[in-house]
């Protein structure tokens, strides 16, 4: 260890300092390339994630939308049930035109008799 700190003295001393500043900026480059590379990813990811919010936040308003449609749809779907089920009785109570023809027919008879 001790010759590879002589040998940095030595370098610093024999006037290498504009090469290494020269490394050095290289270096300092190559991060700020690195570090705008991530900003610009970061940058994307956060406008990816305010369009999945907005898409999301869109779904969430249709399927409201559908659930108020659905329930809706189910208070009507009972009002008609309950409306088949009173025709089907009242229909049940009354008699069609062949029985009623009969009818008059054999009520007609029975006043000739008389």
């Amino acid at each position: 260890m001790a010759k590879i700190k002589k040998n940095k003295i030595k370098l610093n001393k024999s006037g290498d300092i504009h090469a290494e500043i020269r490394g050095l900026g290289v270096l300092i480059e190559h991060v700020d390339d690195k570090v705008s590379t991530i900003a610009e990813q970061y940058g994307d990811i956060k406008k990816d994630i305010g369009g999945i919010k907005n898409i999301l936040d869109s779904h969430t308003k249709t399927l409201d939308s559908h659930t108020e449609m659905i329930g809706r749809l189910t208070v009507d779907v009972e009002i008609i049930k309950q409306d088949t089920e009173f025709i089907k009785n009242s229909l049940k109570r009354k008699v069609d035109v062949e029985e009623f023809t009969a009818l008059e027919r054999r009520v007609a008879l029975l006043e000739r008799r008389r």
